[in-house]
């Protein structure tokens, strides 16, 4: 078996950690277009910058609560699943310890290890901590890493707040014949970072992703837009 590099470190909870971010980068986006298309809509209808934050607030925190909540009851079940898996393999190793090291060391062969190998591997990882090894191996479940619902909820909640306070910031802040062009702008350049970014922890190529982020928040915009104008028009 080879020998860790001196000095070499592997980080454990990496993969979490980015899918942390990347959970973080999607709900500002999250933020940033459903919030711009709110007050743009309503910028369509009224100039008034009390209508055009009583809109923006309304929108942030509906949003950002629907995204906690949602947040809080996935992360819930799911947590709640991998418990129960933990506990089905807990009793399982207690009750026929063999046939799960024979379990253990068929699925470490089908990774590309003899079974000589896998068997030893095996003995080797139950005798440290036989739940960590069918947990990691079997389940692809780590028991210390469980996601905490309270931690995923409040993180959703800032990632879509700091993403909606720029469209709302935006649009109440300049003087009214420039608030539409500065959302605008001020959007599509957080989406184009956003885009950017998202890419990046995902090893992707930036420009499509940049094009789809950008496209989507233009097309939202223009639509409210539009419907927002209409109904101006129309004194509603």
């Amino acid at each position: 078996m080879t020998e860790p590099t001196p000095g070499e470190t592997h980080p454990e909870g990496l993969g979490t950690r980015l899918n942390w971010l990347r959970a973080a980068v999607l709900g500002a986006n999250d933020g940033i277009v459903s919030t711009a298309g709110l007050v743009v809509g309503v910028a369509g209808a009224t100039t008034e910058r009390s209508a055009l934050l009583t809109a923006g607030l309304a929108g942030l925190l509906a949003g950002s609560m629907s995204m906690a909540v949602g947040e809080y009851v996935s992360v819930s079940t799911q947590r709640d699943s991998e418990k129960a898996a933990l506990a089905a393999e807990r009793r399982e190793l207690r009750e026929r310890p063999e046939a799960e090291l024979d379990e253990l060391t068929g699925l470490l062969a089908e990774r590309g290890l003899t079974w000589d190998v896998a068997r030893e591997a095996a003995e080797q990882l139950t005798e440290r901590d036989a739940l960590r090894a069918h947990a990691r191996v079997e389940l692809g479940i780590d028991p210390d890493e469980l996601t905490n619902p309270w931690h995923a909820a409040a993180a959703s909640f800032l990632a879509f707040t700091a993403g909606a306070l720029l469209p709302l910031l935006a649009i109440v802040c300049p003087p009214a014949p420039a608030r539409l062009w500065v959302t605008v702008v001020s959007v599509l350049a957080a989406l184009t970072l956003t885009g950017w970014w998202s890419a990046r922890l995902g090893s992707a190529p930036a420009r499509p992703a940049v094009v789809r982020v950008v496209g989507g928040g233009a097309v939202a915009m223009a639509v409210t837009y539009a419907a927002g104008s209409l109904l101006g028009a129309f004194g509603v």
